[in-house]
């Protein structure tokens, strides 16, 4: 069952199961917390799980934006996650991203290094680490980052036909996804407010996110806890940017693992039980 926590400046859809160190499971984009229906229950088992919605997705607030972006910063998302874990009685959580999830993630670490006691990354690379190598190779694969930054025009293209824009009954169905999960997705992307605020997650992430990654890279800050690196063997990680673990071992001084996925982009939907074996493993010995 949903539940809405108020943390403040909004307030965040969110389902919790399980007992044990509590784990923040955070979704990318275009899914909302539902993406995580065939992880969640297996991590469960040993954990407390926290998945919600995070501003602007699914059912959660959806805040007016500014010039600047900066509401929908990776920096004021993971704001809102540690008042959500706060005002559910956990003070220290491991957290793990994957896609824009993984950002919000990162962020948290960095910002909040007596808060996160895991963190584990899922298909990304920090934001700064990605505009900085960005190539043609990358702004062709990749073009969504700068048209979603166009003011006006991509909500105009994805609003006129979702369905297409996102893939539905291609890669994106009742049978892939699960048929709640799907319908949760399919009403998110159908809601031009939550389009609005998906966007402004990507245009916050080329101005004022990579502002806040290219200031901790010059003051020398780095993510302490433990990291644990995921990418999936059929999405285009590895060709990017090679060896994952080298990205990130320039952002980290605490110990760092990492490990390939069977699976294409969305692991926590087509690979949930290699990826909750592969979580749990880290996650019981951090």
């Amino acid at each position: 069952m949903s539940n809405w926590v108020d943390v403040g400046e909004v307030k965040l859809r969110v389902e919790t199961s399980g007992e044990g160190p509590p784990v923040l499971l955070l979704h990318g984009h275009p899914r909302t917390h539902t993406t995580w229906h065939r992880v969640a229950p297996l991590l469960a088992r040993g954990f407390t799980v926290v998945c919600p919605d995070t501003r602007g997705y699914g059912q959660s607030s959806k805040p007016p934006t500014t010039e600047d972006h900066e509401p929908f910063s990776k920096r004021v998302m993971a704001r809102d996650c540690v008042e959500l874990m706060r005002r559910l009685g956990h003070e220290e959580f491991a957290v793990v991203g994957h896609d824009r999830g993984a950002y919000v993630a990162t962020r948290l670490a960095l910002d909040h290094p007596e808060r996160v006691r895991a963190l584990a990354v899922m298909d990304a690379v920090p934001i700064g680490e990605a505009l900085a190598r960005c190539d043609a190779k990358f702004a062709h694969d990749w073009f969504h980052w700068f048209f979603f930054a166009q003011p006006g025009k991509p909500e105009r293209a994805i609003n006129a036909d979702p369905d297409a824009w996102y893939n539905v009954g291609t890669r994106n169905t009742p049978e892939r996804m699960g048929a709640e999960n799907f319908a949760d997705f399919h009403r998110a992307i159908h809601d031009p407010a939550t389009i609005f605020c998906m966007l402004e997650d990507y245009r916050a992430g080329l101005g004022i996110d990579r502002a806040h990654d290219d200031a901790d890279r010059a003051a020398g800050r780095r993510i302490q806890c433990p990291t644990h690196v995921l990418w999936a063997a059929h999405d285009d990680m590895t060709d990017l940017y090679g060896d994952m673990l080298t990205i990130w071992r320039d952002w980290t001084t605490g110990p760092l693992t990492g490990a390939e996925i069977d699976s294409g982009h969305h692991m926590a939907e087509e690979a949930p039980e290699e990826l909750a074996d592969e979580l749990a493993t880290f996650l019981n010995r951090s």
